[in-house]
């Protein structure tokens, strides 16, 4: 590909709309084009890495059994309907009506239309086990699009799903996901943990996420370094500790003027944050089939900890939380900053299991200005619901081991789940044993994110002077430069025929044959990040050949113009080596 019929230019200035490396860079190397919030055009050097992590993908889905096919981005809404998805996800959905006035989904996943294919083709369980993948076109309407294509609404997913006769299978399968994911992200030149995850809209029994540890991560993962422990935040356990036994003491109404908050309250007092009991006000949708109802949700919690509303809604089977109002809050007779269940009805009361094995808190009198000594749970008051609702931080133990827990930032980059027959049993997906006996398909399904695995890869290999693309996703393995002074024509023969003898040996070459200036093609050079650089110049050819510098190095070098192809050859087999042996490391930890 030659520069000066490139698609697209470089960007001097960094645009106003990127706040993150990874969309900076993207941008000003030229790599994508913003059409609006969360919404990008991929241009032709985008476009050939992606393509690359596409064939990865390929390969390795291949090479677990996968079938590649394509389902529609447009989904009828009824399929969705039969699993209850339709009433269970909010505006994250687009919903909108065809000329016949039929309703219709954008698609944001495709487990609806795989059932929907399984009920039409799967019969015996001789047709099982069955694994199908697809690479396409996902929208989710992200109220908070944000990071460029770490974020984005609309994105390139390659998904799988598979099919099986039992849960021995689908363990099988989910297996083969896990291992052929980090052979993927390996081999992308993206290192990647494996967490315990919450199954979310996708529902099913199990789910893991692999994510990239990055500051600019919206998740957060807590780590146990001593036993391996790693969770996503939204679903983390942590040991909680015992509090000591009490004599439980009688209830005792103290003035507290002014302590609205948990702070105050606990300095006005002169006890611990963890000696009183934090009252929560949200509203719950809760979705009942077609049906959705709101439920206030009044939730108790320590108050040294925070509630955790992933783990809140999935113990109250909620679709999606919000904060209660004030009036919403004065209407159930509880006081905002005074509260607690004590004397309330028709609220639906979630109590964290710490709370309940806490002795004498301090708690809401539900009167302004007043608090109650000496709260036990459930001798004043009832809960409708005692789990674990609140978040793990650092320090907390470790539920496994009890050591330390440590919380770092990262991206979610690829998930797989555990469906079971949820899909299957709520669209009828069944097959004949060898008994003769009608048994559901038992599912699992698998996603990566391949626009925002491009978008990692930008966010971690960079410097300060552009983008450094490991060698298996770069959009060219080679950035031929050439420098034309003035009189000198042997520089750009020798850079046409060298051009030529990279395009016979099978390298791709992006050939700067632009009439630029040295600076303006090697700023470019290093902004776009492809593996090797060659720079055919009157200085080089003084020197004895071609100037030869990888990407990642400082150091350049004079390779002999009949020795150049062999050289590139031997540096990319080096750099594919490399790539390797930091899988291989990465195996190890």
């Amino acid at each position: 590909m030659r520069m000066s019929n490139l698609f697209g230019q470089t960007l001097r200035d960094i645009p106003s709309e990127a706040e993150v490396t990874s969309h900076q860079l993207l941008l000003r190397a030229g790599f994508i084009r913003q059409l609006a919030a969360g919404i990008f055009s991929y241009l032709p050097l985008a476009r050939r890495s992606l393509a690359k992590i596409e064939a990865i993908a390929r390969e390795e889905m291949e090479s677990i059994g996968g079938q590649e096919i394509n389902m529609p981005v447009v989904h009828p809404a009824d399929l969705w309907k039969e699993t209850g998805r339709w009433y269970e996800i909010d505006a994250e959905m687009s919903r909108f009506k065809d000329r016949n006035d039929r309703e219709m989904v954008l698609a944001m996943t495709h487990e609806e239309v795989v059932a929907d294919l399984v009920r039409q083709e799967i019969r015996s369980y001789r047709q099982l086990p069955r694994l199908v993948f697809q690479i396409q076109t996902k929208w989710r309407d992200d109220p908070r699009p944000r990071a460029g294509l770490i974020r984005a609404r609309e994105f390139s997913m390659k998904d799988s799903y598979s099919l099986d006769a039992d849960w021995e299978g689908l363990d099988r399968q989910y297996q083969a996901h896990f291992e052929a994911y980090h052979r993927i992200f390996q081999r992308c030149g993206l290192p990647v943990i494996a967490v315990s995850a919450d199954v979310g809209m996708m529902g099913g029994k199990a789910a893991h996420e692999f994510m990239t540890l990055t500051s600019v991560g919206e998740d957060t993962i807590l780590i146990c370094d001593a036993c391996g422990y790693k969770a996503n935040r939204q679903i983390a356990a942590y040991k909680k500790s015992v509090p000591d036994r009490e004599v439980l003491l009688p209830i005792e109404k103290v003035a507290t003027p002014d302590t609205k908050t948990i702070e105050d309250l606990a300095n006005y007092l002169a006890v611990s944050k963890a000696r009183t009991a934090k009252a929560v006000f949200l509203i719950a949708s809760i979705a009942e089939r077609s049906e959705v109802h709101e439920q206030f949700v009044f939730a108790i919690v320590r108050g040294d900890r925070e509630v955790n509303e992933y783990k809140l809604a999935n113990a109250i089977k909620a679709r999606s939380l919000r904060p209660a109002t004030e009036e919403e809050i004065r209407n159930t007779g509880a006081v905002p900053g005074y509260a607690s269940p004590i004397g309330l009805s028709g609220v639906f009361v979630v109590v964290d299991d710490q709370v309940a094995d806490s002795p004498n808190l301090v708690a809401g009198a539900n009167v302004e200005g007043y608090h109650l000594k000496n709260v036990n749970y459930p001798r004043d008051y009832q809960a409708d619901l005692v789990a674990d609702i609140t978040t793990a931080q650092s320090d907390d133990g470790c539920p496994q081991c009890a050591s330390s827990l440590k919380a770092v930032r990262g991206v979610e980059v690829g998930n797989i789940f555990k469906l079971g027959a949820w899909y299957s049993e709520a669209m009828g997906c069944h097959y004949l044993d060898t008994q003769g006996q009608s048994k559901p398909v038992i599912m699992g399904s698998y996603g990566i994110g391949l626009g925002r695995l491009l978008g990692c890869l930008a966010e971690i290999h960079y410097d300060e002077h552009g983008l450094i693309w490991p060698v298996s996703v770069a959009p060219f393995q080679v950035h031929l430069v050439v420098l034309v002074g003035k009189g000198d024509s042997e520089s750009l023969d020798v850079a046409e025929r060298l051009y030529n003898q990279l395009q016979q040996a099978s390298i791709e070459a992006l050939y700067d044959d632009r009439q630029e200036s040295p600076g303006v093609k090697f700023n470019d050079a290093d902004l776009i990040g492809i593996p090797i650089r060659l720079t055919v110049s009157a200085r080089a050819r003084q020197a004895g050949g071609i100037e030869f510098k990888r990407r990642d190095q400082a150091e350049k070098q004079i390779v002999a113009d009949d020795e150049v192809i062999a050289f590139v050859q031997k540096t990319l087999r080096l750099l594919y080596q490399e790539l390797e042996a930091g899988r291989a490391s990465e195996a190890q930890t």
